[in-house]
């Protein structure tokens, strides 16, 4: 329940791996870092917007950064569809499950890898976060 743009809640499975992970005695707790492709991209840029102090560092391959961006489309497109009741809150929901909301907390360095020509995430998700990360001084690299 709550996963996705419905609330993230899976994210808190992440956040319980880095704090076992740092809790062994064999594992150094400053370098821990992050990496995935797609959801596994949107958990990374979670992963460093919310948690910084837990992710030293990541790898985001093409990750969704903005659950709003397609779903607000159809959502609020009155031509195409009725407008249910809960599409303010449903946006809201979707707004704060997404890894642009959480910005202000993201500190550590990521690569961003991204295909111009995805058919899965639209490329323009990752061009988003790495012109934001830029104008927030967070440091990055891009691989198109």
């Amino acid at each position: 329940p709550n996963a996705g743009a419905q609330g993230a809640s899976e994210y808190q499975d992440v956040v319980a791996a880095a704090r076992w992970l740092a809790a062994r005695p064999d594992v150094d707790s400053a370098r821990v870092g992050i990496w995935g492709g797609s959801y596994g991209g949107f958990l990374v840029a979670m992963a460093l917007a919310r948690d910084s102090r837990l992710f030293a560092a990541g790898v985001d391959v093409h990750g969704v950064h903005d659950w709003t961006a397609e779903r607000a489309r159809g959502m609020l497109d009155r031509s195409r569809y009725e407008r249910a009741p809960d599409a303010e809150r449903a946006l809201e929901v979707a707004w704060r499950s997404s890894p642009l909301a959480w910005l202000a907390g993201w500190r550590s360095p990521v690569l961003l890898v991204h295909a111009d020509d995805d058919r899965n995430v639209r490329f323009n998700q990752t061009v988003d976060l790495a012109r934001r990360l830029e104008r927030r001084g967070v440091p990055f690299e891009e691989m198109v």
